[in-house]
């Protein structure tokens, strides 16, 4: 019987983590009309993690990193060729003019925290 628990308890784990890395999407979104989204970064997510913007239109993420833990100091745009240091308690801005419409993910560097920048036409 406790192998059996075990083996269950092991299974919800994995679903768990299938879940959290691969499946799970914000319901929510911020929409970048114009200006500056700020991006707060702390307990294991990007505050908002889903960030609508408009093709050809400049829009700065301004990050701030309130999470000490070495996985939050960098954001990867990895489609988008950006990477950016995070120092703790800083706002970092990062300036991008979407030229392709499509979805854009962003990742610390051992892609634990994750968001979408989403261009629309």
């Amino acid at each position: 019987m406790m192998m059996l628990i075990v083996n269950l308890a092991g299974l919800a784990l994995m679903a768990f983590i299938i879940w959290w890395f691969w499946l799970w999407t914000p319901r929510t979104a911020a929409r970048a009309e114009q200006g500056v989204v700020p991006v707060t970064v702390d307990d294991g997510v990007y505050d908002p993690a889903w960030i609508e913007t408009r093709r050809g239109q400049p829009i700065t993420l301004r990050f701030l990193r309130k999470d000490p833990s070495p996985c939050a100091q960098q954001v990867i745009f990895e489609d988008l060729g950006i990477t950016e240091e995070l120092p703790v308690g800083e706002p970092r801005d990062i300036r991008i003019v979407p030229e392709q419409t499509g979805t854009y993910r962003f990742t610390c560097q051992m892609q634990m925290y994750q968001g979408r920048l989403r261009v629309t036409d």
